[in-house]
């Protein structure tokens, strides 16, 4: 290997170690010499004025976010308090990802405007979306004109998602992601003149985006994954040597053969991680280039140092435990900054060097448990396991509060509001802890991590037992979108599982029997080679779940109501693909039925499956007479309808449409059997108009969604999985969203109507996740 280094890797952690060394032994001396107590009692004793009150004034008070994130916003709001815990708040994360000095006069004024501006969306009842939904995320991309790397990242963030390997935690590997895309973004915005062009905002957004990705990246596919057991011994060995190699070199080596079970993972992985190191290379500066590898290196191999260590070995010392410690935590906030090529600020380094290990040592605390199951090296753990054999060894929980000393008054001078937001975060800390391993397990770990000072114990436990608005919002955004994120996947296995299960029920109702004596069975048999095909079966399946999971009906009471639907969909089909329309050879990946059969037979067998559709509705026995009666209207008219798409559709050909007659033609196409699916059932069930409004309103949005999808994967599809031949609009010379809008306007036009739909189901009455989960299929869909 003959790559040119482009930082030496062992001057370059020597330095950084050494610096860590005399941090270190700054912290043990005052662990040492016990001043940290004296000096943080007088702190604290200050403090809890504003935290502690008479009892009567405490009534009120609930837990953080206990009725969830929103019920907890609003009650802040009424309380009066949601300024004061967004201005603590917001000032911790300046303090904490941005690096600043809360005395700063400049600092303030952000932080002020910060604040109103959150707490004005926070309490807008206009918000239509949440903050980290799909469509909260693609609207706020809209405002800042960002829509295509908003389009890159979703689908980034998909593909992430899919190829998470069992035995890693997807949903902590997205939050991580996302949460540190954001800080990219927050930095990106923080080192932004007021005075921006709009043309540039756009672009530094841009670029933060996809910076963000590529950093956040490694955590997943490096840190997360070498934790694991996914990888053999050999296979860590392997990747981490490659690691090393592209961070002293500049360069990603190639990967070459790699056997074994996990060859397709880490050939993903090295093709993404490989496009994201280039990504973040071609966007360094030169002046900030060698800065920002020796930080990801020292950053690198200080965890593979910790990563290394085995909690069997009873000899490590003080230094070998917290050295590390000091340099990953200091070198991750660091990177950050050094990734979008910002300017060298002393004092952001030497506030975020020493800052570093507060953050840490309170996440090894809370982790405390899960660390000592896994067998993971953490002060804590180590501690925990040696302290009777090693006398020598540090209390990591004196560690802590010395670290908060030293912060407070030698980091941040004694800064007012400093100690009021670090103490605040200190003891919201032990709360949260407490609240989540309980009593008696707390008062175990108490005791045992106790100081040695009875006096300085007692007032920590009686500030964890009293004091109020210590609660902070990037916490309960964090359980929120853990929550988010949690559901959605279960919502979404929930969603595929019912789909396959009701379309294998489906499937197996659809066969239509009989016997016609003059003719023989040519069109019976005709429709139910058409209903063999690999269909979705997206619309009846609609309908079951509407009927069913929704307004409660017996599955046997609509069978009939989901065949007719398909029977219908399936005559479309027949119809759209005859020589005189589309002229389509192939559909659900067979041949089309007038190829197979004739023309003739093909017709025949699309009006008989109309009737035979409209026959099976009149089965639907065990409902009013007359509200079969209306839902039969109702269907002829759908049915009449988008007859009139497809004329349009046919009388388009070779004709340069607009936009909005390309909407209305696709509602017509699609749209409205998407309307069918929904309000038939409706019907059924004699759901209220305002209920069946926001449902048209939906199908219409979803279904032309689908039908740009449609135009999208008719340029870009693949043949084996659509089941037809791709670029059949071209040829066919069909106006279609791609021809009108181009690629990327397509994109764009797709996603608006996603977020339509979505606000249209805010509409309805109730909360019907499956259509939810039905968009995102729409969307996302490769067939």
């Amino acid at each position: 290997m003959n790559e040119k280094l482009i930082i030496n890797a062992d001057d370059s952690y020597r330095k950084a170690e050494m610096q860590a060394s005399d941090y270190f032994q700054i912290l043990k001396a005052l662990v040492s010499e016990k001043t940290y107590i004296s000096t943080l009692t007088k702190d604290i004793q200050s403090w809890k004025h504003n935290h502690i009150r008479p009892y009567f004034f405490s009534l009120g008070r609930q837990k953080t976010g206990s009725r969830g994130y929103h019920h907890y916003i609003r009650w802040l709001d009424y309380t009066g308090k949601l300024e004061s815990y967004l201005d603590r708040s917001i000032s911790y994360i300046y303090m904490r990802d941005l690096g600043k000095a809360l005395d700063s006069p400049d600092t303030q004024s952000r932080v002020r405007r910060t604040v109103d501006t959150l707490k004005n969306y926070l309490i807008d009842r206009n918000n239509k979306h949440e903050t980290f939904s799909i469509a909260g995320l693609y609207r706020w991309a809209q405002k800042e004109g960002i829509e295509m790397t908003m389009i890159w990242l979703l689908d980034k963030l998909k593909t992430v998602s899919v190829n998470i390997p069992e035995g890693m935690d997807a949903v902590h590997a997205q939050r991580k992601l996302i949460k540190i895309i954001a800080g990219v973004i927050m930095h990106v915005l923080e080192e932004m003149e007021d005075d921006v062009s709009p043309e540039k905002r756009i672009q530094k957004l841009n670029e933060a985006i996809r910076l963000g990705y590529a950093y956040g990246l490694t955590y997943p596919f490096i840190d997360d994954l070498l934790d694991s057991n996914i990888l053999s011994a050999a296979e860590k060995k392997r990747y981490s040597d490659l690691i090393c190699t592209t961070l002293t070199t500049g360069t990603v080596p190639r990967l070459g053969s790699w056997a074994g079970n996990n060859s397709n993972l880490i050939r993903f992985i090295h093709s993404e991680l490989r496009q994201a190191f280039e990504y973040i290379k071609a966007h360094q500066q030169e002046a900030t280039r060698k800065n920002f590898f020796e930080q990801a290196y020292v950053f690198y191999h200080s965890q593979e140092i910790d990563r290394m260590k085995d909690l069997n070995n009873a000899d490590y010392t003080n230094e070998e435990i917290y050295i590390p410690i000091i340099l990953k935590s200091a070198s991750s906030r660091l990177i950050a900054r050094s990734v979008i090529s910002a300017p060298e600020d002393e004092g952001f380094d030497n506030r975020t060097f020493y800052y570093g290990i507060y953050n840490q040592l309170a996440d090894d605390f809370a982790d405390l448990f899960d660390d000592m199951k896994d067998g993971a090296v953490t002060p804590y753990t180590y501690y925990l396991k040696y302290h009777d054999r090693r006398p020598d060894l540090i209390n990591p929980f004196e560690v802590y509060w010395a670290v908060i000393a030293n912060l407070i008054h030698n980091v941040y001078q004694s800064d007012s509001k400093t100690c009021e937001v670090i103490l605040g975060r200190a003891i919201n800390g032990l709360k949260r802890f407490k609240e989540r391993v309980g009593i008696e397990k707390y008062n175990e770990v108490m005791n045992f991590f106790s100081v040695g000072n009875s006096k300085f114990n007692h007032l920590i436990q009686k500030m964890v037992r009293k004091a109020d608005d210590v609660d902070f919002f990037d916490k309960l955004l964090r359980d929120h979108i853990i929550t988010i994120l949690k559901n959605d996947q279960k919502e979404r296995d929930e969603f595929f599982s019912t789909i396959e299960t009701v379309r294998n029920e489906i499937n197996g109702m659809l066969k239509i029997g009989g016997h016609n004596i003059l003719l023989g069975d040519p069109i019976i048999d005709a429709a139910n080679y058409s209903l063999e095909g690999n269909g979705k079966r997206l619309r009846p399946i609609i309908t079951w779940f509407m009927s069913v999971n929704e307004y409660g009906l017996k599955q046997s009471a609509v069978e009939q109501l989901l065949k007719s639907l398909e029977y219908m969909h399936t005559a479309s089909l027949i119809f759209d693909d005859l020589p005189s329309q589309d002229n389509a050879s192939s559909r659900r990946g067979r041949s089309t039925l007038h190829k197979t059969y004739n023309i003739a037979i093909a017709e025949l067998t699309g009006l008989f499956l109309t009737q035979k559709a409209v026959e099976e509705q009149t089965f639907l026995d065990q409902f009013d007479t007359k509200t079969v009666l209306k839902m039969i209207r109702y269907s002829a008219q759908m049915t009449a309808d988008m007859c009139r798409g497809q004329a349009m559709d046919l009388e388009s050909k070779g004709k340069s449409l607009t936009l909005e007659q390309l909407n209305v033609m696709s509602f017509y196409k699609t749209g409205i059997a998407f309307e069918a699916s929904l309000v038939m059932p409706a019907i059924l069930a004699e759901a209220g108009e305002s209920e069946i409004t926001a449902l048209k309103k939906f199908a219409q949005h979803a279904g032309i969604a689908f039908q740009i999808k449609d135009d999208l994967l008719d340029v870009e599809g693949d043949m084996q999985l659509l089941g037809k031949p791709a670029g059949q609009d071209k040829e066919n010379n069909n106006s279609t969203f791609v021809t009108i809008l181009g690629l990327d306007g397509a994109r764009k036009e797709m996603w608006d109507h996603y977020c339509l739909a979505v606000e249209a189901l805010q509409e309805a009455p109730r909360n019907i996740t499956f259509l939810k989960h039905l968009l995102d299929y729409i969307v996302n869909r490769e067939r």
